[in-house]
């Protein structure tokens, strides 16, 4: 295990059911009830965050707000309100970065902090990670739950082990044992079918990923396996970016009624690829790599990509991409309830590695 923990402190605060704590806070007379944000039952909407009352009942963000409905007709529906979300995240985010300036917004409910070498003086990263919370809950009267470790991926893994408004600390003398015994399915960046597949090669915890060479692991589960080789030994070398850069940029709608006219489906792609546009330019960027997003009225969601000679951001461009991966489709034979364009391997992007200081602690700082 020599290297695999470098000496980082790393803490990963995640919010506890955000956009629905925010409405549950603002509006008292929903405290204890099963909550969800999202559009009304009889929206085509999908959930965007729900409870911890409504997660009891299944239900679970982006399934349709009609099955959540279903689930639980007793539930409130309530309309999100990003700005107020937004501007929640805001004052979050000074709480962050009085502590420490590497700060890694991931969304607006969670983030991945570096106080290796942090404003307060403090050697202890349990002791931040408390005190950070202690802040949220004071500011906002909102609850966050937190994971220290050495590195991003064991920080990822330990904020949602005791949630809600728990904390879990995996010390470096402690993450070997802790990722051997850890179930697969609980990695970060393991899915279900993967996680299936892995099951199906007896590989059920981290010692039994740990067991595979990393040609074998390649060979399995393709440029994958190289990941999954490291992260069974915990090695994870990613810095926390301060200034992260959007990868991609996207637009999509959601149709009030299923269509499947495939000439009525090309113009609501000129209306996205001209909302996408803006976007681009405003942000000042181009991108070489175009996707169609297309959801079918069964829910099922297909995507179709296309990767061009020269960067684009112009409406007109954006739409003949998208069009000619439209009719690569079963559009027009099946409805269609959603469709979208996301640009990527965009222009410009830098990748701005902060340089960090490391300082050598012993666990009983930790």
């Amino acid at each position: 295990m020599d290297g695999a923990f470098p000496q980082r402190k790393i803490i990963h605060i995640d919010m506890d059911a955000f956009y629905a704590s925010v409405e549950q806070r603002d509006h008292p007379e929903f405290r204890g009830k099963p909550v969800v944000v999202g559009g009304s039952p009889q929206s085509r909407g999908v959930v965007c965050a729900a409870s911890y009352e409504a997660r009891t009942f299944g239900i679970r963000s982006a399934i349709p707000c009609a099955t959540a409905y279903r689930l639980c007709p007793e539930a409130v529906f309530v309309r999100p309100r990003f700005d107020v979300y937004k501007a929640v995240s805001q004052e979050i985010r000074r709480i962050f970065f009085h502590h420490t300036d590497l700060v890694e917004p991931l969304s607006l409910d969670e983030a991945f902090l570096d106080v290796t070498d942090n404003k307060s003086g403090n050697p202890s990263a349990t002791w931040l990670a408390n005190e950070i919370r202690a802040q949220i809950l004071k500011r906002t009267d909102l609850t966050a739950s937190a994971g220290v470790a050495p590195n991003k991926f064991l920080a990822k893994i330990a904020s949602d082990i005791n949630k809600p408004n728990g904390i879990c600390v995996i010390p470096p003398t402690q993450a070997e044992a802790f990722i051997e015994q850890l179930p697969i399915g609980k990695f970060f960046g393991i899915g279900k079918a993967t996680e299936k597949r892995m099951h199906a090669l007896e590989i059920f915890k981290g010692a039994d990923l740990k067991r595979f060479e990393e040609v074998d692991l390649i060979r399995l589960f393709g440029k994958a396996g190289a990941w999954y080789y490291r992260i069974a030994r915990g090695i994870d070398t990613r810095p926390v970016k301060p200034h992260r850069e959007a990868k991609s940029i996207g637009v999509e709608e959601t149709f009030r009624h299923d269509i499947d006219n495939l000439a009525q489906l090309e113009h609501e792609l000129d209306l996205i690829a001209q909302e996408l546009a803006r976007r681009l330019q405003k942000r000042k960027t181009r991108g070489k790599t175009i996707t169609l997003k297309l959801r079918y009225d069964d829910f099922s969601t297909i995507t179709r990509s296309g990767t061009q000679a020269q960067f684009m951001n112009d409406a007109e461009s954006l739409a003949h991409v998208a069009k000619s991966l439209l009719r690569n489709s079963e559009a027009g034979q099946r409805k269609v309830r959603l469709l979208g364009i996301t640009v990527s391997n965009l222009a410009n992007r830098t990748m701005n590695e902060t340089s960090q200081l490391l300082l050598p602690f012993g666990e009983d700082t930790y």
